[in-house]
């Protein structure tokens, strides 16, 4: 009774369910371990001690330790635990399957030793690099892209809880053309990415929103503002842009992994020391406290700065970990400090914008970007104001540099 075109669609239905369900389940897992060990290395182990989290010998103890330990996972852990992430897409190539191991390791001491890196490019590569190893055994005339599409789709879902994101994302990815309509091809990548969303949300709920006060309507004046907000939001990772191919070349004049990541590791103390607990970590639950306390100007742009060095510093170095999380972090701490410096643009606007300005600059996606504005500061009034302001960002934008060290000129 159906049209082969809906049986086409069909055939890949089951395999992305499943690969939905198993990418969630696998980042669910990670992130429980380095929860565990984050808690062990942070409040029980310092007791033990009788230091706390914000004592300056700990925190440049734990950093440097966590940054010679990844060093050792990627040096002697077959494979290498992956390729270098400063030097790939958030969505890359298969990865060998050897390397998993490595990866998963050196993410996990990563999350919990303090590192400023997310989650998202290491546990996508794992997703990837599964679902095209056991789906060329499974369905072999299933092609190694569509494996990669449904395991980055469902990725995509189980880590931010929804499947908008990936939709939003595959749906400029898969261009539809006259033979295979666009929404044909969206079909799988939508299925995997709504069972990871609802696989993550059985276990807990990835909220990203801050408790910011509604945005009234929509003015003129509030477009000026917010495009304003977004080009110094562009400035500033413009600057992280720039910084980290030398940062990266920098780096590894030193050639061994663990004196690279052992040196990285330090300096990321040394940042600690500036910034504190709350600029450690992946920064979304730091990026909660942000929203619940009251910094002051001055303290909100320390907090900013000392982030996005951090994030360089740890790209370069080679930890493994992802720029999303961490940049949403100094958009939020960004948009507070210029709320309460020009107090007259409301905080909906200077932190939506600054967010979408900022994780344009590291991902190039606007969709994504206006995603993760609107997860923030989840207020319906303000997607007008959103989608106009990215187009100013994006002229800013077009031609620019990524965020990305090109292995073969480094």
């Amino acid at each position: 009774m159906l049209h082969p075109r809906a049986r086409t669609m069909l055939v890949l239905s089951v395999p992305a369910v499943i690969i939905g369900v198993f990418s969630s389940l696998i980042l669910i897992v990670v992130m429980k371990v380095a929860s565990i060990l984050q808690t062990f290395l942070w409040v029980t182990l310092p007791a033990r001690f009788g230091m706390n989290i914000n004592s300056p010998i700990w925190i440049l103890l734990t950093l440097t330790l966590t940054g010679v330990a990844v060093g050792l996972v990627i040096r002697y852990m077959p494979g290498h635990a992956g390729p270098d992430p400063a030097t790939e897409p958030l969505i890359g190539a298969p990865v060998p399957v050897m390397a998993l191991p490595g990866l998963i390791l050196a993410l996990i001491l990563g999350l919990s030793g303090g590192v400023s890196l997310g989650p998202e490019h290491p546990i996508m590569a794992v997703n990837i690099a599964l679902a095209v190893a056991i789906g060329a055994r499974i369905l072999p005339k299933v092609g190694s892209l569509d494996w990669t599409i449904l395991a980055a789709a469902g990725t995509i879902g189980a880590l931010f809880g929804t499947p908008v994101a990936a939709a939003l994302i595959f749906s400029q990815m898969l261009n539809g053309s006259s033979e295979v309509p666009m929404w044909d091809r969206l079909f799988a990548p939508l299925m995997a990415a709504a069972a990871g969303a609802l696989t993550t949300g059985f276990f807990f709920d990835p909220d990203f929103s801050l408790p910011v006060e509604q945005y009234a309507e929509l003015h003129v004046v509030d477009i000026f503002s917010g495009a304003v907000v977004a080009a110094i939001a562009i400035a500033l990772g413009m600057v992280a842009v720039w910084c980290l191919p030398h940062a990266h070349r920098l780096m590894h004049k030193l050639k061994h992994p663990v004196l690279v990541l052992g040196a990285g590791g330090f300096v990321l103390g040394l940042l600690g020391l500036v910034g504190g607990e709350v600029t450690l970590f992946k920064g979304l639950d730091e990026m909660r406290q942000l929203g619940t306390a009251n910094y002051a100007v001055g303290t909100l742009l320390m907090f900013a700065v000392v982030k996005l060095a951090a994030l360089v510093v740890a790209s370069a170095c080679g930890f493994r970990g992802g720029r999303i999380f961490p940049v949403v972090f100094v958009g939020v701490a960004l948009g507070m400090m210029l709320h309460q410096h020009v107090e007259a643009v409301p905080a909906a606007i200077t932190i939506s914008c600054a967010i979408l300005g900022l994780v344009l600059v590291v991902t190039r996606d606007g969709w994504l970007s206006l995603f993760m504005a609107m997860a923030v500061v989840p207020d319906i009034k303000l997607l007008p104001l959103l989608c106009i302001v990215m187009l100013p960002a994006w002229l800013l934008l077009a031609g620019k540099p990524v965020m990305m060290v090109d292995r073969h000129n480094d």
